[in-house]
């Protein structure tokens, strides 16, 4: 791609004072909170609408790592306590007992049962190898479906010589002839497959209803209980199909498995109605588009008569449940950085209509649903963190807040405010973004500026609350972040927008909100920052290469070749992000890789990345920070032990990043000026 090339243009301005980060007071969100911060996820309402249980989860400051444990209380809020260590509650159809998974015997994760009367008795249901996942009753009650892992080594039979009495030889290398062969947080997965079992609810041993070399995903019991759906891919070499998945069934009893759908492209999360007459799933046909919205279908039982009931409506559905007279699908969809749950009537032909039930500037993710309408979900904002609401479907502006986990560490504490933008990027297209402003803020005075950028690249920065933007707010910086086009919440085309153009079409939009945010007077044009994970590392590299605007990066699991990532990340797809192979025709990748443009780079740029990570692997860190040194570039390689794909997941790695990032952008600020560069563009 031919670079173009922009005059620096001089702006003459009033001088304004530079906001200096300010000293630690007792009101200011601080890093020594997060070891205090929980959060709150899957909340399962009793059949009867009595009681709710909830997994919370919390930090352990001595082994540093997250811990799940099970709440109950009544619906109203009430009697809210501890229940048991575990998390993946779900209630028998009776209500009589709690399924969930926690750690057990012979080790790792594993699956009981607790009856949840005043006695409480608890049984350990199974002592399997590998991690179940996923338990789900069946309609009476008696048996548990769940799915897992099943390792079939791959060995050759070759005539190694016998080695001597006591000998220490070396272990015998891994074999690996599977195309798709490795997973991030996962490692090395070529000789393991997922399979759907169940076992009696009383415990017992566990009995493989799906079998061969294919992943069996989800588990949906038909009200009958004679079947269970799920999607896989149970065709010849599964490895080369691209955007391919179907819905099958498997019979309990026999284990005979029959295939629902055969359309082109990909079918996935079934729902059954209550009648057991339908099945609703979602899915699309096939395309090269890098981004497509989720459609809803329904059909037959037996797969026969599928149609699509969604119409045109341009959202991902996501958690789809039927409503108790089967007349029509609640589920949650993200739009334009919101999520809400919406009702999809599906009439007897042709397509529904969807309507919103609730509306509001939050992420709303629904955990459960009685058959009254009782809905347990949880919710989050930019001053709330993540905490239990309920609600009635046919009331839903009456939602109650049930729990305030960290009403603790937050009292008293004043949060930076949140304001949404939209503004215009040079080719016409409007793009919604927010910044948050420091708690204090003066707008007569000007402070430094954090871009961040969102991965994916197709994924959405939300209106939830977020610690590590607040902490950073705290310390004096205005935040901004943005859904430049490629992000999901705005439709397909909006998505799709990237298709062969990823990361200038991106760039383009990040710019003009910093233009935007600029116009407002009170940022340090000075001192903006800018640092992204994963695709917002790639973003991130790819802006040093274009500019000079910024006064230091920080460009975090970047990818930065693409030639060479397609062929090392955890998975094959990534070749089909471009128009060839890269040996066939290898222009794209290299125009499109910030890795070409290194030698524009003047902005101190730090690279942050996890030694695990399969990702974005740390080759393509590597070839970055070796590309800058010997440029003479201003640069730091953080080598994060004990962390996959980001930076994030141990407490105290979270806590570093966030220290990182402030030493690198303290380190490189530049002295107030009254005069600002445009840079190049």
């Amino acid at each position: 791609m031919k670079r173009l090339l922009c005059a620096l243009a001089l702006v003459c301005l009033p001088a304004l004072a530079t906001a200096q980060a300010p000293a630690p007071s007792a009101d200011r969100l601080t890093l020594d909170l997060y070891w205090d911060y929980e959060t709150v996820a899957d909340p399962q309402i009793s059949p009867d609408g009595s009681q709710i249980i909830y997994t919370r989860q919390w930090f352990d400051k001595m082994n540093d790592r997250r811990e799940s444990s099970l709440w109950v209380m009544n619906a109203d809020g009430t009697r809210n306590r501890f229940l048991v260590r575990g998390s993946n509650a779900r209630w028998s159809p009776s209500g009589d007992r709690i399924v969930y998974t926690a750690q057990g015997e012979p080790r790792g994760t594993q699956v009981f049962v607790r009856y949840m009367d005043a006695e409480g008795a608890t049984s350990q249901v199974t002592r399997v190898e590998q991690s179940p996942s996923a338990p789900a009753w069946s309609p009476d009650g008696a048996q548990i479906a769940f799915s897992m892992q099943v390792v079939e080594r791959n060995t050759w039979s070759v005539p190694m010589p016998r080695a001597p009495e006591g000998a220490k030889w070396t272990e015998a290398p891994r074999i690996v002839e599977r195309l798709n062969y490795r997973q991030d947080r996962e490692g090395f997965n070529d000789d393991r497959y997922r399979h759907i079992f169940v076992v009696p609810a009383s415990g017992g041993t566990p009995r493989q209803l799906t079998n061969g070399q294919w992943n069996h995903n989800g588990v949906e019991w038909t009200p009958d209980g004679r079947s269970i759906l799920f999607t896989s891919m149970r065709v010849a070499d599964p490895d080369h199909q691209w955007r391919e998945t179907d819905i099958y069934a498997v019979a309990v009893a026999s284990g005979e498995i029959r295939q629902l759908t055969r359309r082109s492209g990909p079918d996935s999360n079934p729902a059954v109605s209550p009648d057991g007459t339908r099945v609703a799933y979602t899915g699309y046909d096939m395309t090269k588009d890098t981004w497509v919205d989720q459609k809803i279908y329904v059909m037959n039982i037996d797969g026969s008569n599928p149609r699509l009931v969604s119409g045109d409506w341009d959202r991902s559905p996501q958690n789809m449940q039927w409503k108790a007279d089967g007349s029509g699908l609640y589920f949650t969809a993200q739009s334009e950085g919101s999520q809400n749950l919406y009702f999809l009537d599906v009439p007897a032909s042709g397509a529904g209509r969807v309507q919103p039930v609730t509306t509001g500037t939050h992420m709303l993710t629904v955990g459960s649903m009685t058959r009254a309408g009782r809905v347990a979900a949880v919710r989050t904002s930019f001053h709330e963190p993540p905490d239990v609401f309920t609600f009635d479907v046919a009331a839903p502006q009456a939602m109650r807040q049930l729990t305030e986990v960290n009403a603790d560490i937050l009292a008293g504490k004043t949060l930076g405010a949140a304001q949404e933008v939209w503004y215009t990027a040079p080719d016409g297209m409007k793009v919604q973004g927010w910044y948050i402003t420091p708690p204090g803020f003066d707008p007569s005075k000007r402070y430094p500026m954090q871009l961040h950028i969102h991965g994916g690249p197709h994924s959405m920065y939300g209106v939830g609350f977020n610690f590590g933007w607040q902490e950073q707010a705290a310390n004096g910086y205005v935040i901004l972040y943005t859904n430049p086009r490629g992000s999901t919440g705005y439709g397909s085309a909006f998505g799709n927008a990237i298709m062969r153009a990823y990361p200038s079409k991106d760039y383009d939009d990040l710019m003009a909100g910093v233009d935007h945010l600029l116009t407002k007077g009170f940022v340090d044009e000075r001192n903006m920052f800018v640092t992204g994970c994963s695709g917002g590392g790639v973003l991130t590299a790819w802006i040093v290469g274009k500019t000079d605007r910024f006064a230091a990066a920080s460009a975090n699991c970047p990818v930065v070749d693409w030639y060479s990532f397609v062929g090392t990340t955890d998975g094959p797809t990534w070749y089909r992000n471009f128009e060839t192979l890269p040996w066939e025709d290898p222009s794209e990748h290299l125009r499109r890789s910030p890795l070409t443009y290194v030698g524009n780079v003047k902005t101190p740029t730090m690279l942050m990345t996890g030694v695990l990570d399969l990702r974005t692997p740390m080759p393509q860190t590597e070839q970055f920070y070796s590309a800058l040194a010997l440029l003479k570039v201003p640069t730091a390689m953080i080598r994060f032990n004990d962390e996959w794909h980001g930076t994030t997941t141990n407490p105290s790695n979270f806590i570093r990043t966030q220290l990182y990032l402030r030493h690198w952008f303290e380190k490189h600020s530049r002295p107030a000026t009254t005069t600002t560069t445009a840079g190049r563009q």
